[in-house]
């Protein structure tokens, strides 16, 4: 048996992070990478050494293939773990680790090269007999081109990337009138991703699946697939929730799609772990059709482990130090049932936009698995990929490891970010994941249904005894406790608190042990209230519940009986006039980020509903349109870096003499 004594992995988060664990376990000496924005992250602490590799920008940091190779010399890593993203399916990277005289945990640069273009990839693995999907598929195609063939691959058509991944630059066409706005659009955010805006075209396939195969191979010339993976729960193409085995496949289509992964893998001379992703319809599950080849570990891999009891990133080092496959296929079997979930930094009830902050507190479960990079005071911008953890169960049977995936989640809280947990328990709860009736639009159509966590009675009395405890603890002397004692009736300690859309004073007059709350004009409550730390018990008519607690600025956040709300101390309004309500309005950033387009000039005339600004954060664009009809004055330029709430654009409104 063969290793390394040294691995550099070159990557951060949740991913560097789960490798990191590997190697400790295998006994090798791990190097971790980190920019400036990372200098405190977790992936750093958790490493036996760690190297800056320059400013936070990925480009000038993780995608530096000088920086990481540099780093790896420096440090005596005799190998390289890409994780997934950044350069882990670069072929110059793993040419240029060669060169050096140091092992790419991972494919030869020519099998990533094959695969990493779509349109090569298709034509290697149709000559080994794998089915692929009918389009339009050659280097170099114009838009005119792609314009002129679309009506004979028939619509709907799925415009693609020929390099990257993870959904980025896809787009699903209805119409020819609509075709060239979305080449447009597909081209500019290729680029930006990939530095490629090769684009070619695919026949959608209604009512898809999206189900992948992992694959393993080795020097030796074996080859083996560890079972499928379902992926069909997907949002603008990246995947949000996957499991394995899927609930589609019989064991007759499972072996024949095992079979035409390992042929995939064979028609480049594969080596290493990659993942073979494929279209299966819902109304004929047993035809399926070839995607793509991820050359890497996917951001799934997970539960692939928990129903194999294989660990890839160990199979990864091994088979990379040039050891052949301990398994067999006929070794390999599938026991059990496996979901995972992705925690994002967005806010679903906001078009699931990217947000950001410190991570206040943390709570994660204790009865799942959890591959996570953040920790409290991590902080979260807009320089990388918003995804935070992953919560993955494992059951007997399908049902099982769902129920134990939402209790997991529900033991889970970010408090200080905006997360995506309650969207991910409300789609636990869909009648349609819960049977296994799976395509990849059922997530878009769901979201409209989406309504986000709002904050009830007893959370505004929590929030309220949690200041009221405060000030008892800050009072200093008996005559200063806020308890409203006086001759006759107790005095009643008023708060005023905002959560959304509801504003609303609670009263408190007692004791923390023994104290009454009234909301507004409604019903008298009894309450009793400690705080432990960042702990916050409060038991009101008699039903307990404990909350994580954290304060940024006014805001409070609770995390307790499986959700996380946020209330907002606020003073009382003032008592005036209300200004003049003029029209004009202005286009503000939700987010950090870039501009990567500007859809109209300086003094330009718009309607109402019009695309101003495109902002590109997290590696995703949003195009802002204006919220009213008139003419625009522009207050930002293409490349510009803008802030969350920086005004971008002002539109003054028409008036019956500007119209």
């Amino acid at each position: 048996m063969k290793t390394f004594d040294t691995v550099l992995v070159a990557n951060r988060g949740e991913i560097a992070v789960r490798v990191i664990r590997t190697l400790r376990a295998m006994g090798i000496r791990s190097v971790a990478v980190f920019s400036d924005a990372d200098a405190g992250a977790r992936h750093v602490l958790e490493a036996d050494v760690a190297v800056n590799i320059g400013p936070a920008p990925a480009r000038q940091s993780y995608l530096s293939i000088e920086a990481i190779v540099t780093a790896a010399r420096r440090t005596g890593a005799q190998a390289v773990h890409p994780g997934y993203g950044f350069l882990s399916e670069n072929a110059e990277f793993a040419a240029a680790l060669h060169d050096a005289g140091i092992v790419f945990i991972g494919p030869p640069a020519k099998a990533i090269g094959t695969m990493g273009d779509k349109i090569t990839a298709k034509a290697a693995v149709s000559a080994f007999g794998v089915p692929v999907v009918p389009g339009i598929s050659r280097p170099g195609l114009t838009d005119e081109d792609l314009i002129a063939g679309a009506p004979e691959v028939g619509f709907p058509v799925l415009v693609k990337p020929s390099a990257g991944g993870g959904g980025k630059g896809m787009r699903v066409v209805h119409a020819a009138a609509e075709l060239p706005a979305a080449l447009a659009s597909a081209r500019r955010e290729a680029a930006s991703a990939f530095g490629d805006d090769t684009l070619f075209l695919e026949r959608f396939v209604l009512n898809p699946r999206h189900i992948e195969v992992q694959v393993v191979a080795d020097s030796h010339g074996n080859v083996v697939h560890l079972g499928e993976r379902e992926c069909s729960l997907q949002r603008r193409h990246q995947k949000v929730i996957e499991e394995a085995p899927s609930p589609v496949l019989d064991e007759a289509t499972r072996a024949r799609i095992g079979a035409a992964a390992c042929d995939t893998a064979r028609s480049v001379d594969y080596r290493g772990a990659g993942t073979v992703e494929f279209i299966v319809s819902a109304d004929r599950p047993d035809e399926f059709f070839f995607m793509e080849m991820n050359t890497r570990l996917q951001v799934e891999h997970p539960v692939t482990e928990l129903v194999t009891g294989i660990d890839l990133v160990e199979l990864q080092v091994r088979v990379a130090a040039g050891d052949a496959l301990p398994v067999a296929q006929d070794d390999i079997t599938m026991t059990g049932h496996a979901i995972e979930a992705r925690v994002y930094a967005e806010d679903p009830a906001r078009d699931f936009l990217p947000t950001g902050g410190t991570v206040l507190a943390l709570a994660e479960p204790a009865d799942a698995r959890v591959d996570s990079g953040i920790r409290a005071g991590s902080v979260i911008g807009s320089d990388y990929d918003p995804m935070l953890s992953k919560i993955i169960a494992y059951g007997p049977d399908r049902e099982s490891a769902r129920r134990g995936l939402d209790r997991a989640l529900a033991d889970t809280a970010v408090l200080g970010v905006g997360t995506n947990i309650d969207f991910l328990r409300f789609l636990l709860a869909d009648e349609d994941v819960i049977a296994g009736r799976l395509d990849t639009g059922l997530l878009d159509r769901r979201t409209g249904d989406y309504v986000a966590a709002q904050a009830g009675d007893d959370e505004f009395i929590a929030a309220a005894a949690y200041r009221w405890l405060h000030s008892w603890a800050d009072a200093g002397e008996l005559w200063a406790t806020p308890s409203g004692w006086r001759i006759g009736e107790h005095a009643a300690t008023t708060i005023r608190l905002r959560a959304g859309e509801r504003t609303d004073h609670v009263h408190l007059t007692g004791t923390p042990t023994a104290a009454t709350a009234r909301i507004e004009d409604g019903e008298l409550r009894s309450v009793a209230a400690s705080l432990d730390g960042d702990r916050l018990i409060v038991t009101v008519d008699g039903l307990r519940t404990e909350y994580l607690t954290a304060v940024e600025d006014h805001r409070l956040w609770l995390a307790g009986a499986g959700r996380t709300i946020v209330i907002e101390d606020v003073r009382e309004a003032p008592v005036r006039a209300d200004d003049e309500h003029s029209g004009d309005a202005e286009i503000v950033s939700p987010m950090p980020g870039s501009v990567v387009a500007v859809g109209v000039e300086d003094g330009a005339t718009v309607g109402t509903g019009d695309v101003v600004v495109t902002v590109e954060a997290m590696k995703m664009e949003h195009a802002l349109s204006s919220p009213v009809g008139g003419t625009v004055e522009l207050l930002v330029a293409v490349g510009d870096q803008v802030k969350v709430g920086q005004p971008l654009a002002r539109i003054i409104a028409a008036t019956e003499e500007t119209k």
